[in-house]
């Protein structure tokens, strides 16, 4: 049932804090009812679910359908992983709103987070190793896909050092309430590098592993990426993102 206004009449007294960046106020909240995994397709997040599984798929078969090298196949195949993962850490912990599933959202989060990390460490380490080893005279670092990698590795080291602080060690910034404060900066950091990271991967495209070994195409790949953006952007709560004040309650 829904409002004159077109709100849900389920959220009378949220329909601010839990208002999206486009859409309707609850339009992208979960209910306490409903399984954590729905937050993966609300509102605009089947978008962005279909664009990161077709990142992962089309980078995936354009590896095995090619001859295989040791050190230079896993990692396009740990990265695009990692990009699904990290799509899926930052839809499952957006449409939260109530402590309960605030709490199931953050574990997820941070689960998937954390898988996405081990999978962006070893694709970045096993593409260094391979550069350590290679007889190429050429710099190591000549291409802007190398530079946004070695620049999206920095910055996550430090996003995920942040955020796990945060959440597991709140001490650490005066108390829970200040950690608390520092969360928007968090999530807005969090924006900006998933879209340093889908750079990366639309850079890749123009190395020459990319493009005449795997033969792939900028243009399937910048669309997959387009349709994440699309799906993850517009659910971006203005409250979490310090944009709009909480109602008092």
């Amino acid at each position: 049932m829904s409002s004159a206004t077109g709100i849900p009449a389920h959220y009378p007294d949220e329909p601010r804090e839990n208002e999206p960046l486009l859409g309707r106020p609850g339009d992208v909240t979960q209910d306490e009812e409903t399984s954590i995994i729905s937050n993966l397709w609300l509102g605009t997040g089947w978008i962005s679910l279909v664009g990161a599984i077709l990142l992962a798929l089309s980078i995936w078969l354009s590896v095995f359908l090619h001859p295989l090298l040791p050190l230079v196949s896993p990692h396009p195949l740990l990265n695009s992983l990692g990009i699904l993962a990290l799509t899926l850490a930052i839809q499952i912990l957006q449409p939260t709103w109530s402590p309960s599933t605030k709490r199931r959202g953050q574990i997820a989060h941070a689960s998937l987070n954390l898988f996405s990390f081990l999978c962006f460490t070893a694709g970045a380490t096993i593409i260094l190793v391979n550069k350590h080893r290679s007889s190429d005279p050429h710099p190591h670092f000549h291409s802007a896909h190398a530079y946004l990698g070695l620049t999206s590795v920095a910055v996550l080291v430090l996003q995920y050092a942040i955020g796990l602080s945060m959440w597991a060690f709140p001490a650490v910034y005066g108390g829970e309430e200040r950690a608390k404060k520092v969360w928007k900066y968090h999530r807005m950091a969090g924006y900006v590098i998933y879209l340093l990271l889908l750079g990366t991967v639309i850079a890749a495209t123009y190395t020459p592993y990319a493009s005449k070994v795997l033969e792939l195409k900028t243009w399937s790949v910048a669309v997959a990426a387009g349709l994440c953006v699309v799906g993850v952007y517009p659910r971006a709560s203005l409250t979490k993102l310090g944009l709009r004040r909480e109602n008092p309650q």
